[in-house]
């Protein structure tokens, strides 16, 4: 679900320094800021990874739940990143509410989602399509998480950037909309995160 990169520009300081610490994109940077601001990963716990290539969130949730803890890192496109032994690559379509592979492994303490629209030229376009995979990852999280489980999802701000907050107000108790350093200066995106999922 993420823009394919350009293979003609040169990688920037972050992504090379990215790639030189064994991952495949600098998105990690921003889960790993997440992740320190919130205490969202611990040793032990079980997370899923929607929309997960090229694996970086995988590669660094697997790090942080440690040897009893497991990561299912799903996506309709083949992952190509090498995982120890407790990521579990799953190919399909992450945002099904039917699928037997993310109900099987569940139910989940940590959901995850870095998924963002193939961007079309059209700005209101895209983030109507940003908007619509939030919305979705924030429905597999709340069908497969377990009761206080943790959500963290991309989102483009716009107009309808409200309405998603509230709907994630609705299902957890604490909620932070941080905009990572490593983000870049022309992006909109934000990540919502929602901390102690309801009853």
């Amino acid at each position: 679900m993420k823009n394919r990169p350009n293979p003609y520009a040169k990688p920037d300081a972050k992504t090379m320094e990215a790639r030189a610490k064994g991952y495949p994109a600098r998105s990690v940077f921003k889960l790993q800021e997440i992740d320190r601001r919130m205490r969202l990963l611990r040793a032990g716990q079980n997370v899923l990874d929607l929309g997960a290539a090229p694996g970086s969130w995988s590669l660094y949730a697997s790090e942080r739940v440690g040897p009893t803890g497991h990561v299912y890192a799903i996506d309709i496109k083949p992952i190509l990143q090498m995982f120890g032994e407790n990521v579990h690559v799953l190919e399909g379509d992450a945002l099904s509410l039917e699928s037997t592979e993310l109900s099987l492994h569940g139910p989940y303490d940590v959901v995850l989602s870095d998924m963002a629209p193939n961007t079309s030229g059209s700005k209101f376009q895209d983030q109507a399509r940003s908007t619509e995979l939030f919305l979705r990852a924030l429905e597999v999280a709340m069908a497969f998480g377990k009761p206080g489980s943790h959500f963290t999802a991309k989102i483009f701000m716009s107009g309808d950037f409200k309405a998603a907050e509230v709907a994630v107000r609705k299902a957890y108790e604490t909620v932070r909309t941080i905009r990572p350093e490593g983000t870049r200066q022309v992006s909109t995106e934000v990540f919502v995160v929602g901390m102690g999922k309801k009853t």
